[in-house]
């Protein structure tokens, strides 16, 4: 039987379980006593082994968490990770001769994803009157793979970043970062998406222009106050030198003591 090529993809998220099929026309294999059949990462790296029905092979990074269905050859991992990530080779051998012949070769690459947090969108107010607002939008989502995109939209109209950033953390996942300047004139729907390999997570914060009429400040209604009282003496003062040159002092201030 010649070989046979055929190229696939499967996804699959960190911690989850997952298979990766083995060539279709070998499910008909009754018995592993006259073959060999490997799996390899990447073309360098034995993943799992199997020589006359017996496993051969050792990788500390696979022993614990890899196995392989000896009816159709299809090759289990769990729990998945990040470095999991790559291009898998199915390779099958029959042994029945001095030299081995290749009956099945097949590559499957698996598409590794760790979900990214939901977005976290806060808006930051720099200047406000009544007719816009000035404010400095962020958005940051961390923790997921592969390496992500960002953006923007303001009320579903699409929104260019000021700036954006994505950092590689020492155990292969993305942490993303993005800001955005925005004069607001009316209240506004502001959404932050981060798509990764096919998924998407989202965020929406309303944008509020608040047009607030500062209160009356209580300085100025002491200064007020004071203003009415030095009036008042001012008023009493002339009131009384007037009268005083035309002797009529004393009968004034008596009317205003009975008064009072």
């Amino acid at each position: 039987t010649g070989s046979a090529q055929e190229k696939k993809a499967v996804k699959s998220k960190v911690g989850d379980k997952v298979s990766l099929p083995c060539c279709r026309d070998i499910y008909s294999l009754k018995s592993l006593i006259d073959h060999r059949v490997y799996w390899q990462k990447n073309t360098t790296e034995v993943v799992l082994a199997y020589a006359k029905g017996i496993k051969i092979s050792k990788n500390e990074r696979y022993d614990n968490r890899t196995d392989m269905d000896t009816g159709n050859l299809t090759l289990w991992i769990s729990p998945v990770e990040i470095l999991d990530n790559g291009s898998y080779q199915c390779v099958v051998q029959h042994l029945s001769s001095k030299n081995p012949v290749v009956i099945c070769d097949e590559t499957v690459t698996l598409f590794v994803t760790a979900d990214f947090s939901k977005p976290n969108v806060t808006a930051e107010v720099s200047t406000s009157s009544c007719e816009s607002a000035e404010m400095l939008v962020r958005c940051s989502s961390h923790g997921g793979f592969p390496k992500p995109t960002i953006s923007g939209a303001l009320n579903n109209e699409s929104a260019v970043w000021n700036d954006s950033q994505v950092f590689e953390s020492s155990l292969s996942l993305y942490n993303v970062t993005a800001k955005l300047w925005v004069s607001v004139t009316k209240d506004i729907n502001f959404t932050c998406s981060v798509e990764y390999s096919g998924f998407a997570k989202s965020t929406t914060l309303l944008l509020k222009k608040n047009c607030v009429v500062p209160p009356v400040s209580p300085t100025y209604k002491v200064i007020t106050a004071s203003s009415i009282i030095i009036i008042f003496l001012l008023v009493v003062t002339l009131a009384a030198r007037y009268l005083s040159r035309h002797g009529k002092c004393s009968s004034f201030f008596n009317k205003l003591s009975l008064t009072a």
